[in-house]
C-alpha cells in the first residue's frame, strides 16, 4: 500500500512540474511575441485586461513558475537519484563506508527540509498570508507562492527519509548494495 501511495505521489508531483514548465515556457514566448511585437495584441479581439497581463504580469508569471519548478524539480531530482554530485571522494570509500556517508548525508537533507523547508516554509507562507502581500503586475498573493517552499519540503523529506530507511536497512542486513527500483517508471530504453 505505501507502495501505490508513492507511486501516486510521484507521479503528481511529476506531472505538477512538467504542468509548470509548459506554462513557463509558453509564457515566456508570449513576453517576448509581446515585448518584440506589441501590436499583435490590437490584431487579435483579446479583452483589455487580458492584454494588461500579457504586457506587465507575464514577467511575474515567469519568476513564479521558475520558483515553483525549481524547488518542486529538487524533489523530483532527489527521488530519481538524479542530483548532481561531487562523488570523487566518497567513491575512494569502501562499499560500507560509503553507505554510512550515504545515511549521512539523506539525514542531514530531511533534516533541512523538515526544519527549514517545512516549518520555516509554512512560517513564510503565513506571514505574507497575514500581511497581504500581493504580486504588483498581477495582485496574486505572494504567500501562494511560497506554498512551493513547504510543498517540495515535504516530498524532499519524503525521499530523503526514504533512502535513509533503505541505506539503514541495507547496513543491518549487511548488504553493501542497496536495490533501488528503476526510477524511470517504466520507461524503457534508456540509459
Amino acid at each position: 500500500m505505501f507502495k501505490t501511495i508513492k507511486k501516486i505521489l510521484d507521479r503528481s508531483i511529476e506531472t505538477l512540474v512538467m504542468i509548470v514548465v509548459v506554462v513557463l515556457v509558453v509564457d515566456v514566448l508570449l513576453q517576448i511575441l509581446v515585448r518584440f511585437a506589441p501590436q499583435i495584441l490590437d490584431v487579435f479581439p483579446i479583452p483589455a485586461s487580458f492584454k494588461r497581463i500579457l504586457r506587465t504580469g507575464t514577467e511575474e508569471i515567469a519568476v513564479f513558475m521558475l520558483i515553483w519548478v525549481s524547488l518542486l524539480g529538487a524533489a523530483v531530482a532527489l527521488n530519481r537519484g538524479a542530483h548532481l554530485g561531487i562523488d570523487y571522494f566518497v567513491g575512494k570509500l569502501s562499499p560500507k563506508k560509503r553507505l554510512y556517508t550515504e545515511v549521512f548525508a539523506f539525514f542531514c537533507v530531511a533534516a533541512f527540509s523538515v526544519s527549514v523547508m517545512i516549518i520555516g516554509g509554512m512560517d513564510l507562507v503565513m506571514s505574507t498570508l497575514r500581511l497581504e502581500q500581493s504580486s504588483p503586475a498581477l495582485g496574486v498573493k505572494v504567500g501562494y507562492v511560497y506554498l512551493a517552499v513547504p510543498i517540495s519540503g515535504f516530498f524532499l523529506t519524503l525521499y530523503s527519509v526514504i533512502a535513509l530507511v533503505e541505506r539503514i536497512v541495507c547496513l543491518v542486513k549487511g548488504k553493501l548494495t542497496v536495490d533501488i527500483p528503476d526510477p524511470g517508471h517504466g520507461v524503457e530504453g534508456v540509459d
